[in-house]
């Protein structure tokens, strides 16, 4: 699919700029910046007994398939030090992400100041839903540490989270997976496997080229 960007909007660019700011700032593990999106994933299940693969012929299943209902995936993703996770969800509630939040903030990064997290403006990526689910206490204390940065709205392929999802869809989701404890398993090894061979990520665009090749999206001012 694509996303097609407003033209001359002022708080497209703004919001752009400020995350692409934030990409080519140097690696800080008291301020690290981590990045996280979220897909639905569709559970499949076999309605025959598929055939084994051999030597000199793949694995062979049926056409045929049931339909398990669907779960999430969660992505969180630090690309400069190349660490990722996958998570598995039953729903994507505000509840869910505030759970995810808190345990990257408690789990992941006890140690870090506070946490940059760029991710898209959904309406259950708020520090509002924090509140929503935790104490009062435990809900100040997190989003104290927590610093929200949105990428615009028709601006996710900012975000490079989506990159990781992508992989992780043509490596673990590109067979039936027929139950959540399944894909649970597989997101986890999925996850240690590609952080074993250390996969960050360089961002090259800046704003400077937003600036020419995206001129288009840029308010045009009246002198």
């Amino acid at each position: 699919m694509y996303v097609i960007p407003p033209e001359q909007n002022g708080d497209f660019v703004a919001a752009m700029e400020a995350v692409l700011r934030t990409y080519h700032l140097p690696l800080n593990q008291n301020v690290p910046v981590i990045c996280m999106d979220e897909q639905p994933v569709q559970l499949i299940g076999e309605t025959k007994v598929p055939i084994p693969a051999r030597s000199g012929r793949p694995d062979l299943f049926d056409y045929e398939y049931r339909r398990n209902g669907t779960t999430n995936i969660f992505m969180f993703t630090e690309p400069l030090s190349g660490w990722r996770e996958a998570r598995v969800s039953t729903t994507k509630t505000k509840q869910d992400w505030a759970r995810e939040v808190a345990d990257l903030l408690e789990r992941c990064y006890p140690n870090a100041e506070r946490v940059t997290l760029i991710c898209d403006n959904l309406s259950t990526h708020t520090l509002g839903a924090l509140y929503e689910t935790f104490p009062p206490d435990r809900a100040s204390r997190l989003s104290a540490r927590l610093n929200l940065q949105h990428t615009p709205k028709h601006g996710s392929w900012l975000n490079i989270a989506e990159c990781e999802l992508s992989v992780f869809t043509r490596q673990c989701l590109s067979r039936r997976i027929s139950n959540e404890a399944k894909l649970r398993r597989e997101a986890n090894a999925w996850s240690v496997h590609r952080n074993g061979q250390q996969r960050g990520v360089e961002w090259q665009f800046t704003t400077n080229d937003a600036r020419i090749k995206l001129k288009r999206l840029y308010p045009q001012i009246q002198t």
